[in-house]
């Protein structure tokens, strides 16, 4: 294992040191472990011959990079709550808490070249895709530092290699085998990680896209993110068969613990090797839990009980789960993972600040960005009278 070193500056008579400076000196002068093997649940399997490792090694980095991602998609997510409470942010809010080892899981098994489209729950995504928290708040708050310029708001994020939420349920599926269409076409080693909810899980759309993406033995990895319930409604009342990561008939299939980050690296680590050697689509099955209602209509609690709720966030709550694995096994501190927590939060509070002093995009640009490169050119407003201009 290796040492940490600490680098201090000695501190003149009189002047004040910052009060974290001392345990910083004591979290660098411990001997944590380079990385440490754990043992992960095994995956059930469909029309496979062997899944994904039930060991994994995590190095010290990784997972305090994990840690960090994940607990700022928490209060990401929860300042989210809170600004939409305040009347902030406005329109359709869908919060991911709870499923925060799914978007940070799966990134961390792909390549940034990769590609990735969801559903509308997809704040996390547009963060563990390399976007700021700055920038994911202020498009919540509709405004011009936002990352789609404050005109996409909650479910229309983008960033490169990421295609965004999408608004209408099991859309985005045949858009996804789309995108691995293309990968395919371009001769490029990449992959699409095609998202979907339990209750797209029966759109019929979504079918025809795994048809078309086995005949075409398209780099597709279908992923339902299984959270127990569409809406307000649960999986067992919704689907004749729960097991999604079978319904692709087909095609082969994983079920996967999706409350375990490393289970979910491992899935998709696997999943991307399997379409990257050619054979066609795949699909995960990421078994998640959200703490939040559907929506910010839904007080969440109507269709389950508080007991149900609390009892997830006490045995499986993903944060939870990384952090006592790298206190245990001697990778980290709980003192430097409160230090990362204090961090985390002041970037929360310092981007929900600037997403509510920031400006909204002025009226005369409601027309841009209409066509990446074009020549400017006039839209049509609410009567033929008002025009605005197009830039791109």
């Amino acid at each position: 294992s290796s040492m940490m070193t600490a680098h201090c500056s000695l501190s003149l008579p009189g002047s004040s040191n910052p009060p974290t400076l001392a345990s910083r000196v004591l979290v660098a002068s411990r001997n944590f472990a380079n990385d440490a093997t754990f043992e992960i649940k095994k995956c059930d399997l469909h029309r496979l011959e062997e899944g994904p490792p039930v060991t994994t090694v995590l190095t010290r980095e990784d997972g305090l990079k994990y840690y960090r991602m994940m607990q700022t998609v928490r209060r990401m997510e929860l300042k989210a709550d809170q600004l939409y409470k305040q009347k902030i942010i406005r329109g359709f809010c869908h919060l991911c808490d709870g499923q925060e080892a799914c978007c940070v899981g799966l990134e961390a098994g792909i390549n940034p070249t990769d590609h990735l489209i969801t559903a509308y729950r997809a704040h996390g995504f547009t963060f563990t895709r390399g976007l700021s928290v700055r920038e994911i708040l202020a498009e919540l708050t509709g405004r011009k530092g936002g990352c789609a310029k404050g005109k996409g708001g909650s479910m229309h994020m983008y960033a490169k290699n990421f295609y965004g939420g999408n608004g209408i349920v099991g859309a985005q599926v045949p858009l996804g085998a789309g995108i691995a269409l293309a990968c395919k076409y371009n001769g490029k080693d990449e992959v699409c990680l095609t998202l979907y909810g339990d209750g797209a899980a029966n759109q019929g759309q979504i079918f025809e896209a795994y048809n078309m993406a086995a005949l075409w033995k398209l780099p597709c990895i279908f992923i339902c993110e299984n959270n127990r319930y569409g809406m307000g409604t649960s999986v067992e009342r919704a689907a004749a068969s729960t097991d999604y990561y079978k319904r692709g008939d087909f095609i082969p299939g994983l079920r996967v613990d999706g409350m375990d980050i490393l289970c979910v690296r491992e899935a998709t680590r696997f999943a991307a090797a399997y379409c990257r050697s050619g054979k066609g689509p795949i699909l995960m099955e990421l078994q998640t839990y959200r703490y939040h209602g559907h929506s910010m209509s839904d007080p969440g609690v109507s269709y389950r009980t508080r007991e149900e709720i609390q009892e997830v966030r006490s045995k499986s709550d993903p944060i939870m789960l990384l952090k006592d694995r790298m206190v245990n096994s001697n990778l980290a501190s709980v003192e430097e993972l409160k230090e990362i927590d204090v961090e985390v939060r002041k970037e929360i509070e310092d981007a929900a600040q600037f997403a509510t002093a920031d400006p909204e995009p002025p009226l005369e640009e409601l027309g841009y960005h209409i066509y990446s490169s074009d020549p400017p050119f006039e839209v049509r407003g609410a009567n033929q009278w008002i025009k605005f201009k197009s830039v791109s």
